[in-house]
């Protein structure tokens, strides 16, 4: 019963943070949506601001779990950004992204939200990094590139384009747009055979030993 209404409390808040806001979300608010008496939430984490960074991690295992399966069959970056693609428009739809966006929005005034947000966030580029590291090794720009720095930047790019969007949704819609026409460069690239991959391989060193 204990561990039931714990995950009862961890709903709540990620319920609440997506119907109400950050600014609407209190023991008294989550509680409710949670369907338990307030007092648990204080018995179970000690205060609003422990239960919210329980929260932020187990909505994001909960999400990674969900398409670590899909993200391990993944084997070229085409396939990746096509991923991203569908993969935005379920988060969107299902509220996760505003869910993201009340916990960016509440680790200024929040103080243990921001680490808690960064582990979450962790989850999902170790997942990316693994993509990464497999599908790059098979492409002329693999032993070029930098899996967890890239896998960074592409986790801060989608997070950036799902924040975006509330406040300019033909931008953020440019944008994934844009990706899409990547995929088909992308797509190109990995198509070419051995003797290209190899002259590829070749100008870059060279350029990468000029600029070094």
């Amino acid at each position: 019963m204990s561990e039931d209404t714990k995950t009862k409390l961890l709903d709540g808040a990620l319920r609440t943070l997506t119907e109400q806001g950050i600014a609407k979300t209190s023991a008294r608010t989550i509680a409710a949506t949670a369907g338990v008496n307030q007092a648990l939430v204080f018995y179970h984490f000690g205060s609003v601001d422990e239960l919210l960074a329980a929260a932020c991690r187990y909505g994001a295992e909960q999400r990674v779990g969900r398409y670590r399966d899909r993200l391990a069959g993944i084997s070229s970056l085409s396939e990746l950004l096509a991923f991203g693609r569908e993969m935005h428009e379920i988060e969107r739809a299902e509220g996760h992204v505003a869910v993201l966006g009340q916990l960016l929005a509440g680790a200024q005034t929040h103080p243990r939200l921001g680490p808690a947000t960064a582990a979450g966030l962790d989850l999902w580029i170790t997942e990316i990094e693994k993509v990464l590291t497999r599908v790059l090794s098979t492409t002329p720009l693999g032993e070029f590139t930098d899996p967890v720095g890239l896998a960074r930047a592409v986790a801060a790019s989608f997070v950036g384009i799902e924040l975006y969007e509330g406040v300019d949704p033909a931008g953020a819609f440019s944008a994934l747009a844009a990706l899409e026409q990547l995929t088909v460069l992308v797509a190109a690239l990995e198509s070419l055979g051995p003797l290209a991959h190899r002259a590829i391989r070749h100008h870059v060193r060279r350029t990468t030993n000029r600029h070094a």
